[in-house]
């Protein structure tokens, strides 16, 4: 098993355990790999869920670039959703399941397909 496999078996772990989710595996690994180079940096690869710069990113890079969504209060109040579920305590909020967990709620899976 590849080294990008282990932190998929690790972000549906997270899934299935912490967020009370059952993954699409296929979803799962066309996000992750839509990550790119940064699951494999410790910092790049989690949310920092208090910091507005990082929640901006979110919002900016992937709500509105990837999935192409408008701005607005919806994508906050995802975003914060998003946190609660994974649990605000959770000190390492993977970012490929964050993502995961974002495309899910907007039904924007078709972004992957």
């Amino acid at each position: 098993m590849g080294r990008r496999d282990e932190l998929i078996a690790k972000y549906a772990d997270d899934l299935r355990n912490k967020c009370g989710m059952d993954p699409d595996m296929a979803l799962l690994t066309k996000v992750t790999i839509g990550c790119g180079p940064s699951i494999y940096d410790a910092d790049a690869s989690t949310v920092a869920g208090s910091q507005p710069g990082e929640i901006e990113t979110v919002k900016k890079n992937f709500l509105m670039k990837k999935l192409g969504l408008a701005d607005g209060p919806a994508l906050d109040e995802a975003i914060a959703a998003a946190i609660q579920t994974y649990g605000k305590s959770e000190r390492n909020k993977y970012r490929a399941v964050m993502y995961y967990m974002l495309t899910k709620h907007f039904g924007k899976e078709s972004v992957y397909g």
